[in-house]
């Protein structure tokens, strides 16, 4: 395909700095946990349920052992020695804990302890197995049936009631639809437990719940056998209970997760700390689980202006790629995100969003690359946005994204109608059909425009990254570098769940999921 001539320097240069900040933000946080990691854990071992108040039993476990000051040294090894002292499942265990007939305490001696861990290890190692057993589900799917060719098209549902987004779904599938996101529930993310069961009264989207991910993936393994293409399944892994959404995203075989490093800190303000940490687990579940991050630099463009602030998209970028290297993610699954958002009164703006998406093909050649539509700029004039999305999906094919989330004519008024997503497919598959082979048929002009802009670019991130190397992170944050909004170390919500460990903290699933990563 036809390349820029861009500094290969300084593309390492970023790297490198990108390296070093992830590397810093991992070792602060491997020190601690939180109270959603610590529920992440039961889960994968086998907790699930709510109590008759309807307070999932993950939660009251680990309130259990935090009023117990017993939380430092992790919840599996002491919910494995209930289990190997009582000979109960870690469900039994978690139900007589809510009941309040078990407390919780750590193992009497040495020896008990050994065998409190080794329960543990093995709990752990058989839901591995299973999630392991649901990767090679998909790729068997896959095999069967087949995939869409790139770049794939991101459809949402988002009705509030997952039995309607179920029929749209479907509805989605049939026209074209390579991926089915279910919008979350408006809030969602900053609700520290996750709901039970399914639902069906959802604000602005539907509540992630492991019953609705069941649901929604047979609904989609159905369709994607009657019109032979597997059909992927995303949602939200974000907020104040990330760990806990990847788990049972893991366990119910979902395709893509939404999964930032800052996302939630700066849009949600969630605690930056507490959000590290518990991407961190996220993450890794994800990485084994073979579940494709999206990662959510485009947001950035929607409070700050897309020209100006193009460096910050690829910078967060680089520190994207960078943290999930330190969870095992494999280039393939690394959904960089970015999106086209330039004001379209802007002239040669359609060079400058081509420049932007073509620089991050070339900088990031073997990721995912998810590519957003414009949003911020759609003014509800249907015939024009409907053009806007046409030059959206143009960029797209001829950069070779790989995700590409379907631009609607009706951004701005209202929630798209299953004819307005039929009219967004028919759009897109007739500018990637009539220019599937473009890329390898033109050549970017040499110290043209769209290389000078690009090369522009890649330079200023370089050099933002340079100053986050040398300041933090968290410090960067708190100046405002990304999206124009500032965040403190110590502010925003979920500060309290994060918990400094003891010496013998133990949780069994890093060494199983991270092995050869």
């Amino acid at each position: 395909m036809a390349q820029l001539q861009l500094d290969p320097a300084v593309i390492d240069r970023a790297r490198a700095a990108a390296t070093r900040i992830a590397r810093r933000v991992r070792d602060e946080a491997a020190r601690k946990t939180t109270t959603s990691v610590e529920r992440a854990t039961l889960r994968l071992l086998g907790v699930d349920g709510v109590d008759e108040n309807q307070v999932p039993l993950p939660n009251r476990v680990v309130d259990h052992l935090r009023g117990s000051g017993l939380i430092v040294h992790g919840a599996a090894p002491l919910l494995a020695a209930a289990m190997e002292e009582q000979g109960l499942t870690a469900q039994q265990v978690a139900e007589g804990v809510a009941q309040g007939k078990i407390t919780l305490a750590r193992p009497r001696d040495a020896r008990a302890e050994k065998a409190a861990r080794r329960v543990a290890e093995a709990e752990a190692a058989r839901m591995c197995e299973h999630i392991a057993a649901q990767r090679a589900r998909r790729s068997a799917r896959i095999a069967q049936y087949g995939e869409g060719p790139t770049p794939w098209l991101y459809l949402i549902v988002a009705t509030g009631n997952i039995h309607e987004d179920v029929k749209q779904a479907r509805a989605a599938a049939q026209q074209g639809a390579d991926i089915v996101a279910v919008i979350r529930s408006t809030g969602q993310s900053l609700l520290d437990y996750v709901p039970y069961g399914a639902t069906t009264e959802g604000f602005g989207g539907t509540y992630a719940t492991q019953e609705n991910f069941r649901l929604m993936r047979a609904a989609l393994d159905e369709v994607g056998a009657q019109v032979k293409r597997y059909i992927r399944l995303t949602n939200y892994c974000s907020g104040l209970c990330m760990p806990e959404i990847a788990a049972m995203g893991a366990m119910e075989r979902l395709d893509m997760m939404l999964n930032d490093s800052m996302y939630g800190i700066i849009f949600r303000d969630i605690n930056m700390q507490r959000t590290f940490i518990d991407q961190f687990f996220s993450r890794m579940v994800n990485g084994y689980a073979g579940i494709m991050i999206n990662t959510g630099e485009d947001n950035y463009l929607t409070t700050a202006d897309a020209v100006e602030a193009a460096h910050t998209v690829l910078a967060s970028q680089f520190i994207n790629e960078q943290f999930a290297h330190l969870c095992g993610l494999k280039p393939s699954q690394m959904g960089l995100g970015s999106a086209f958002e330039i004001n379209p009164a802007l002239e040669n703006g359609f060079l400058w969003e081509l420049a932007h998406a073509q620089l991050a093909r070339q900088v990031f050649p073997e990721a995912s690359l998810k590519y957003m539509p414009p949003t911020k700029h759609m003014t509800g004039n249907i015939f024009r946005g409907h053009v806007q999305d046409a030059l959206f999906n143009v960029v797209s094919t001829v950069t070779r994204q790989n995700v590409h989330l379907l631009g609607m004519m009706t951004e701005a008024i209202h929630t798209p109608f299953i004819q307005d997503r039929y009219l967004a497919i028919e759009n897109a598959r007739y500018v990637f059909n009539t220019m599937r082979d473009l890329h390898a048929e033109v050549e970017f002009k040499r110290g043209g425009l769209i290389e000078t802009r690009a090369q522009q670019v890649l330079t200023e991130a370089a050099e933002m990254l340079a100053e986050i190397d040398r300041i933090g992170l968290p410090q960067a944050i708190a100046r405002g570098t990304f999206a124009d909004i500032a965040r403190q170390p110590d502010g925003g919500k979920g500060l309290d769940g994060v918990i400094a460990t003891a010496d013998d903290y133990h949780n069994p699933f890093p060494a199983l999921m991270l092995a050869g990563a």
